[in-house]
């Protein structure tokens, strides 16, 4: 679109742009096409724009994606683009702020990417709220006002370095591109803005916990000039992590690195299991296909030799009905990466089934409930379920949860027919011991409805 067709667009919406929603449309087509194109989009992808105004940008993808998803925060454009792509099926717009729009109604359409020219006045919100992990997305293209882009890719030592560059790029690698002047905007603004594109990161960070992460990193730019060792918790063995962190004690926040961030967290994490993943060695009861006891083997032969042995998992509700689900650690030997039951586990030699939900509860979840765990469905060893007796139990829980990183990598409440559309579009998302467990509990007479009664 042209400057002269934007400015119509936005005459027949009744639109007069608006400083404090920071309304600022990009009007230059070839900068337009150019944003676009480091999308890398196929024919195969979804994409989430964000703030798609008009449609300058959305008009490149129409047709050339399997889905378009537009979220526009102004309800005026969000009519005139609903109108405009009345005949495209592969297009959704929802009338929604982009900074409070629920991410879960997402992951079903994966592979998903993002792009967004975002507000000026809530552009860091909706980065909040859609880029950080748990998220579904590949790939992400964002235009920003050109100070916030510096701040997201910025490193150590530098004036910019900060919160909000570590927490954007524990998840992100940001890869500044180009600058993009005010005449390129309708109006103009009256600074510069800038494009990036952020891919995951895969390096190798170790698991940690998060909210620990984003608590030391709140302390240590507190102050930034403070020497970091004056600002940790009361008790923190400083001396001690500073030399594993090959540091000076005297060394400031701003100083640290990505890694060194991650590091001092994992320091700090008091949680027993953040190291294991698992133990080779544990000793399992091993079983026969009535799940008599005939035996007891380690984990690792019991799993190398696929003997019979038993399992737990728990489905957590929360009030509203949601189910907790659990993004499974990269360290996990079985099904790294994908999406499982709240908790799972398998039962001690001589443990009870009921015994291991209600300790697995605890170590995975940190959920100490008075409620007991019911019994729901009991399920047969098969290669789904890694030759596991399984029963599935589920519970009720609406605190927070806290769970070992090496184990869990992260940890949502979905709503079921969001997990229903979820599961029949991508299976593959999802450890195979948790589909089992879920067309079980969808068999037994509406055990999932009930909870939201």
């Amino acid at each position: 679109m042209t400057g002269r067709e934007i400015k119509d667009a936005l005459d027949r919406a009744g639109v007069l742009p608006s400083k404090q929603l920071g309304q600022n449309f990009l009007i230059d087509p070839n900068m337009a096409r150019w944003i676009v194109s480091q999308l890398d989009a196929t024919a195969d992808d979804a994409i989430v724009e964000v703030g798609p105004g008009t449609g300058s940008l959305s008009e490149h993808l129409v047709g050339k994606v399997r889905r378009l998803i537009l979220i526009e925060f102004d309800a005026r454009l969000a009519a005139a683009l609903t109108e405009r792509f009345r005949d495209e099926p592969t297009v959704e717009v929802h009338h929604a702020d982009g900074a409070k729009f629920d991410i879960r109604t997402l992951f079903k359409h994966r592979p998903l990417k993002f792009l967004g020219n975002l507000p000026y006045s809530c552009g860091g919100a909706i980065l909040k709220n859609l880029l950080t992990r748990p998220h579904p997305f590949e790939r992400a293209v964002v235009m920003l006002q050109k100070e916030v882009i510096d701040r997201l890719a910025a490193g150590p030592g530098t004036k910019d370095y900060g919160i909000l560059s570590l927490r954007t790029q524990v998840d992100w690698e940001v890869a500044p591109q180009r600058t993009v002047p005010p005449e390129a905007f309708y109006p103009r603004p009256n600074i510069d803005s800038s494009v990036a594109i952020l891919r995951p990161r895969t390096s190798g960070l170790l698991p940690f916990d998060r909210r620990l992460f984003d608590e030391l990193i709140r302390r240590g730019f507190a102050q930034r000039r403070k020497q970091l060792k004056k600002q940790l918790p009361d008790g923190t063995p400083w001396e001690e992590i500073a030399a594993s962190l090959g540091v000076p004690v005297t060394v400031r926040g701003e100083e640290l690195v990505l890694n060194q961030w991650v590091e001092l967290t994992r320091c700090c994490d008091p949680n027993p299991l953040k190291d294991l993943p698992q133990k080779s060695g544990e000793i399992f009861d091993v079983v026969d296909e009535n799940d008599e006891v005939i035996g007891q083997n380690t984990r690792g032969e019991v799993h190398a030799r696929k003997l019979l042995h038993r399992a737990v998992h728990v489905f957590v509700f929360n009030k509203r009905g949601d189910l907790l689900l659990q993004k499974r650690s990269m360290l996990k030997d079985a099904h790294p990466g994908v999406w499982d039951s709240s908790v799972s586990g398998h039962l001690n030699s001589g443990e009870s089934y009921a015994a291991a939900a209600t300790r697995e509860l605890d170590e995975e979840m940190g959920i100490q409930s008075a409620e007991t765990p019911e019994e729901i469905a009991r399920i047969a060893p098969s290669d789904e379920t890694g030759w596991e007796h399984v029963r599935l139990y589920r519970t009720h829980h609406s605190g927070s949860v806290r769970f070992p990183a090496a184990e869990v990598e992260s940890a949502t409440w979905f709503p079921i027919p969001e997990i229903e559309a979820w599961i029949a579009a991508r299976p593959e998302d999802f450890a195979s011991g948790f589909i089992a467990c879920w067309n079980a509990a969808r068999a037994g007479s509406a055990t999932l409805e009930s909870t939201t009664r």
